[in-house]
């Protein structure tokens, strides 16, 4: 399905709780590293990140790192500091690197939900490969021009998806 609208959007990862997910049947979160995770310049998962991680493990919900990033070794040391499975060059939007990691951990998209800062690949791709998809808003625009246009042009679909907002208690 091609649409450009997320499911549900986030003011950060941090909305999104373990029970909260897992109510909504979330057995696989996919989730985006730069600006979704972290900045794009941290070098390590930081303290805030790794408890994050615990209450989603504790909720029997896997955390997989479906990045992008075009720095080889970036998605791979951190999937590996926080011991998850991950896909680099992914090839988001495309549905390829989604279906990859749906099949690694024997999960049906609708067990799924991917958490993104971008609507053009995270969205997108998530919606294209029929796993529910949610837009946070950006850790940091900082440092790149790029970015702004990029975001401009998101604008629309944030403002169309308003009223999708996560409730931290039940996911809406």
């Amino acid at each position: 399905m091609f649409s450009l609208l997320p499911w549900r959007q986030a003011k950060s990862i941090y909305e999104l709780t373990g029970e909260s997910l897992a109510r909504q049947g979330v057995r696989l979160l996919l989730a985006d590293l730069d600006n979704t995770l972290c900045t794009y310049s941290a070098k390590e998962p930081d303290q805030a990140l790794r408890d994050w991680l615990a209450d989603l493990q504790g909720h029997g919900v896997t955390l997989f790192l479906l990045s992008n990033s075009r720095k080889p070794r970036r998605a791979a040391h951190f999937a590996q500091a926080l011991d998850i499975p991950y896909l680099g060059h992914a090839g988001k939007p495309k549905v390829g690197g989604f279906r990859k990691a749906l099949a690694s951990q024997g999960v049906d998209a609708s067990a799924c939900a991917m958490v993104g800062d971008q609507v053009f690949t995270d969205t997108l791709g998530a919606n294209r490969a029929g796993v529910r998809s949610i837009l946070v808003e950006p850790i940091s625009l900082a440092g790149n021009p790029g970015r702004y246009l990029r975001y401009w042009a998101e604008l629309p679909m944030r403002f169309l998806s308003r009223n999708r907002r996560w409730d931290r208690e039940g996911g809406r």
